[in-house]
């Protein structure tokens, strides 16, 4: 009996129509047997968000040879539970979420939609990707994104993940990125995070925006500055955020 194709979950959260993930479907398309549940639309800045309080649908966009495109009404992680819990008839052997329009580094892990989903996978138990260019133009180039997550998911299919790891991969916006840099990381936050205007009715109104800022002094083996110095930035990222180091410290704080 043939042995079966790997099986390859892709999502994102720039939507099912977004250049980002079309661009992935075709990059990955020979790897193995692919499934695409994408939102029907964009949902940056998700999270882990779960849809509870409405139902959520699906729908077949297409079929073809080793793909199935499927759109879901509901947020990256929705995506990943229904295919996985409804859709699929077996285990996804590799999660790759993205190509996401727009850097995912530092504390972004928190707040994106396409990490959100890659921990969702890895939740699951399933070896999971993250994948963001630097570049938010809805028309960007992701030659080169395209050929880290292709090179990066041939080598996690062969070598899978530990349990409760996933990976996040952010590429430069660049023409010859000079390789993947496995870095931590970037320790800061974002500052001047709002925009002000006024609507019609002259009520303030506030736009999301900001700039990223280093915690001084700068790690040199964070994913910022790998970014900054033309390599591709591999991050391991986990499930499990407990501080084992503050257990004993915290078990003396709250003591009688």
């Amino acid at each position: 009996m043939a042995k079966e194709k790997p099986l390859i979950l892709i999502t994102n959260d720039d939507g099912i129509g977004a250049k980002g993930i079309n661009e992935l479907i075709v990059c990955l398309k020979d790897l193995g047997e692919l499934v695409v549940m994408a939102p029907d639309g964009p949902r940056s800045g998700m999270a882990s968000a779960i849809t509870s309080q409405v139902p959520i649908t699906y729908r077949l966009v297409r079929k073809e040879d080793d793909l199935t495109v499927y759109s879901c009404t509901g947020t990256p992680v929705d995506c990943v539970k229904l295919a996985i819990n409804e859709v699929l008839d077996r285990k996804p052997d590799l999660l790759v979420s993205g190509i996401n329009h727009g850097t995912n580094v530092a504390v972004c892990v928190h707040y994106s939609g396409t990490l959100g989903a890659a921990a969702e996978g890895c939740i699951f138990g399933v070896s999971s990707i993250g994948v963001s260019l630097t570049d938010l133009n809805p028309d960007a180039d992701f030659t080169e994104s395209c050929r880290f997550a292709r090179k990066l998911s041939r080598r996690i299919l062969r070598t899978r993940l530990p349990e409760g790891v996933y990976l996040n991969l952010n590429v430069p916006d660049m023409p010859h990125v000079k390789g993947m840099k496995v870095c931590r990381q970037a320790k800061g936050r974002w500052t001047n995070e709002f925009v002000h205007s006024h609507n019609a009715r002259n009520e303030t109104v506030y736009w999301l925006s900001g700039n990223f800022e280093n915690t001084r002094p700068i790690q040199q083996d964070n994913d910022t500055l790998a970014l900054e110095n033309g390599y591709a930035s591999v991050v391991p990222c986990k499930i499990d955020v407990t501080d084992y180091s503050f257990i004993e410290k915290l078990t003396d704080i709250i003591k009688d």
